[in-house]
C-alpha cells in the first residue's frame, strides 16, 4: 500500500494515478481527511499525557489531604481522556488502513496510460507463426483425438473447469517443470516448493482480497472456519516467507523460484477462448519472486522478464511481450509486463494468448507484510521492493505447445527442451 504521508502530500497525482487505473479517487480523500484526523488525535494524545505526567509529578509537593486528593482526581481524569483518545485513535487508524487498501501502487511513468487492454503496447517480438497447409484444430480438440485430457471427468469429480492430464499432457506438465525450474536456478533463484494454503492476512499483504463479499469478483477459495485460502500463485507464498522480517542490505536481492499448484475461482470467465486448459480452476506454476533494494529494483525486473522470453523461446513458440496499459494493471504493480503467445485455435484463425507475467510490486507489498531491510548508509529500516514473475504457468504453455506443434497427420511435435523429460519427439496421431 502507499504510506499515509506520501499519500497526503501527493494528493494530486495519486487521484490521477487511480483516474488512469480506472479506479474510484474517494479513498484518496477519506486518506487525507482521516490522516490529518489521526495526528490531530495523536497530539491531544501527547499534550494530555503531558499534563497528566505534570500532576502526577506534583503529587509530592501537595502538603494536605485535601490537596493530594485533588491532584488524584486531575490525574484520573486525565487517565480516563488518555484512554478515550486512545479508542478514538484507534478507530480512526482502522478506517484509514481500510481506505489505504484501496488505492492501487503508482505507476511507472512509461507505462502506457489507457483504461483496458486496448491500450497495451507490444514492446518485443520472438519467433514466427506456425503456417499450417491443413485447418488446425484447438488444444481441445487435440486433447480429444490424442487422449491428452479429460475435461468430462474433471467435472465428475471436481466440477466445471477442472480436468485430468493423461498420458503424453501429464508427462509434458512434469517436463515444463523441470526444464523452468532448471532455466531459472542456473540464473542464481534459489528453488522453492511452497504450501498450497495460506492465511488470509497473507493474502491481502499481497494484494488479494480473500473477504470480497462479491462472488463476480472474488478470485480466491477460502476454507471454511479457518483463516486459510487456496493460494492462487506462489507469489502469495513466497512473499509471505519473510512477512515481518528485516534484511541486511547485504544479503539483497534474495531471489526465489517456487513451485505450486494456484486455484482461482475464475468467476464470469467463459467462452471459446477460455474453455479447455486456457482458464482452469486449478493448475501448476512455476513462479519467480525477488525481494531487493529500491536502487536494484528496475534492473531485477528487466532480469525476470528476459529470463521468461529465454524460457519461451527455448520451446520455439511465437510470442510478444506486452507493457501493460495502466487501466489493465492489478493493485499492487507498479509496472507489467505479459507475454502473450501466438494460439492457433483461439479466437477465428488464431490470436495470442496470456502465457506469463512480471511485475514491479516496488515497496507495495513490503508495506502491508512490513518486510525491511537496514543498511550502513542509512538510520532505521527501509522497506524492500519485491518482484514476481510466472516462469511457466503449465496449462497455458500446453495450450500453446499442442496447437503450434500440431502436424497434418494428427500429431503434436514436442518441443526438442522438453524431449530428455517427456521421452520422445512426437505424441503420435491415435489410430482408429
Amino acid at each position: 500500500m502507499l504510506a499515509a504521508d506520501f499519500i497526503r502530500e501527493n494528493a494530486d497525482a495519486v487521484k490521477l494515478n487511480c483516474r488512469n487505473r480506472g479506479v474510484s479517487e474517494a479513498p484518496v480523500e477519506r486518506v487525507v481527511a482521516a490522516d490529518a484526523r489521526r495526528r490531530e488525535l495523536v497530539q491531544r494524545r501527547s499534550d494530555t499525557a503531558a499534563k497528566k505526567n505534570q500532576a502526577s509529578a506534583g503529587f509530592k509537593n501537595a502538603k494536605t489531604d485535601a490537596e493530594k486528593q485533588a491532584v488524584r482526581e486531575q490525574a484520573a481524569a486525565l487517565d480516563k481522556e488518555v484512554a478515550a483518545l486512545d479508542v478514538e485513535i484507534k478507530r480512526v487508524e482502522a478506517d484509514l488502513l481500510a481506505d489505504q487498501l484501496q488505492i492501487p501502487n503508482m505507476t511507472h511513468p512509461d507505462a502506457p496510460v489507457g483504461a483496458d487492454a486496448g491500450a497495451n503496447k507490444v514492446v518485443a517480438q520472438f519467433g514466427q507463426k506456425p503456417a499450417f497447409d491443413f485447418a488446425p484444430k484447438d488444444h481441445v480438440a487435440l486433447c480429444e483425438a490424442l487422449d491428452l485430457a479429460d475435461f468430462e471427468a474433471g467435472t465428475k469429480v471436481s466440477g466445471q473447469k477442472f480436468y485430468f492430464l493423461k498420458n503424453e499432457a501429464a508427462l509434458l506438465e512434469i517436463a515444463l517443470v523441470q526444464y523452468a525450474m532448471q532455466k531459472v536456478v542456473a540464473k542464481g533463484f534459489t528453488p522453492v516448493i511452497t504450501p498450497d494454503l495460506a492465511k488470509v492476512d497473507v493474502l491481502e499483504g499481497i494484494g488479494f482480497m480473500p473477504r470480497d463479499p462479491n462472488p463476480d469478483t472474488r478470485q480466491v477459495y477460502t476454507v471454511a472456519d479457518t483463516d486459510l485460502c487456496l493460494i492462487a500463485t506462489a507469489e502469495i507464498t513466497l512473499g509471505g516467507m519473510h512477512r515481518d522480517h528485516i534484511f541486511d542490505e547485504a544479503e539483497l536481492p534474495r531471489r526465489y523460484v517456487g513451485l505450486s499448484h494456484c486455484f482461482r475461482t475464475e468467476a464470469g470467465a467463459a467462452g471459446r477462448d477460455t474453455r479447455g486448459l486456457y482458464r482452469v480452476h486449478q493448475f501448476t506454476k512455476v513462479e519467480m519472486f525477488a525481494f531487493c533494494t529500491p536502487e536494484q529494483s528496475e534492473a531485477i525486473h528487466q532480469e525476470i522478464r528476459a529470463i521468461e522470453e529465454e524460457i519461451f523461446a527455448g520451446l520455439g513458440l511465437c510470442f510478444h511481450v506486452i507493457d501493460t496499459a495502466t487501466g489493465d494493471l492489478g493493485g499492487p504493480a507498479y509496472r507489467k509486463y505479459d507475454l502473450e503467445a501466438w494460439m492457433p485455435g483461439r479466437g477465428n484463425g488464431g490470436d495470442y494468448g496470456e502465457i506469463t507475467s512480471t511485475s514491479n510490486c516496488t515497496d507495495f507489498q513490503a508495506r502491508r507484510l512490513g518486510v525491511r531491510y537496514k543498511g550502513k548508509g542509512f538510520k532505521g529500516t527501509r522497506f524492500v521492493h519485491t518482484l514476481n514473475g510466472t516462469a511457466v504457468a503449465c496449462t497455458r504453455a500446453l495450450v500453446a505447445i499442442l496447437e503450434n506443434g500440431q502436424r497434418a497427420d494428427g500429431s503434436v511435435n514436442i518441443p526438442e527442451a522438453l524431449r530428455p523429460w517427456v521421452g520422445k519427439d512426437v505424441i503420435a496421431a491415435r489410430k482408429g
